[in-house]
C-alpha cells in the first residue's frame, strides 16, 4: 500500500470515528520522516451553538426561528477530546440518571482517549438536572457533559 493510500484510508476511518489527531512517521533510507496532524472538521452543514452555562430558561422566541434549549445549573465540561461511556461496561447500571444526587469526586462518565478510559468525576455536590450527551457519543475539549444544579 502506499504512502498516500494509507493517509486516505487512515483519513476516512479517522473521520468515522471522530479522532482528529494524527502522528505519522514513515522510515527511509536516508532518515525518518515524523509529522504530527491536528484536524479541525469544518461542518457543511449549519452549526449548533452551545449556550454559556448557567443562563436562564426563558424562551424569548418572537419569531418563526427555532430557539436554543438553555438550562439552569453547573456544566460539568469534558476535560478532553474523545468518546464519552455514561457506564462502566456495556450493559452496566449508568453512573448516574437524570434526578441522582451526587457528590463531589463521584465518577459520572468515562472519556475514552488513546485507548485509555479517563473518568470524568464530579466537581460540586448537587442533582443531575441533565445529562447532555449519549452513551459512545464523541465529545470535544470543554465540551458541556453533565448539567448539575
Amino acid at each position: 500500500m502506499s504512502f498516500r493510500a494509507t493517509v486516505e484510508s487512515m483519513s476516512k476511518i479517522m473521520d468515522e470515528m471522530g479522532i482528529t489527531e494524527l502522528e505519522l512517521e514513515r522510515q527511509f533510507l536516508f532518515g525518518v520522516y515524523r509529522k504530527h496532524i491536528h484536524l479541525s472538521k469544518q461542518q457543511a452543514t449549519a452549526t449548533v451553538a452551545m449556550p454559556n452555562f448557567p443562563v436562564s430558561t426563558e424562551s424569548k422566541n418572537t419569531n418563526s426561528e427555532p430557539s436554543e434549549k438553555v438550562v439552569n445549573g453547573y456544566a460539568l465540561k469534558s476535560p478532553m477530546v474523545g468518546v464519552a461511556y455514561l457506564s462502566p461496561e456495556p450493559g452496566a447500571k449508568p453512573f448516574t440518571s437524570v434526578g441522582a444526587q451526587i457528590k463531589a469526586g463521584d465518577t459520572v462518565a468515562l472519556i475514552e482517549a488513546m485507548k485509555t478510559f479517563n473518568p470524568i468525576k464530579s466537581d460540586k455536590d448537587g442533582v443531575v438536572k441533565e445529562i447532555l450527551v449519549s452513551d459512545g457519543q464523541a465529545v470535544e475539549f470543554d465540551q458541556p457533559i453533565i448539567v448539575i444544579e
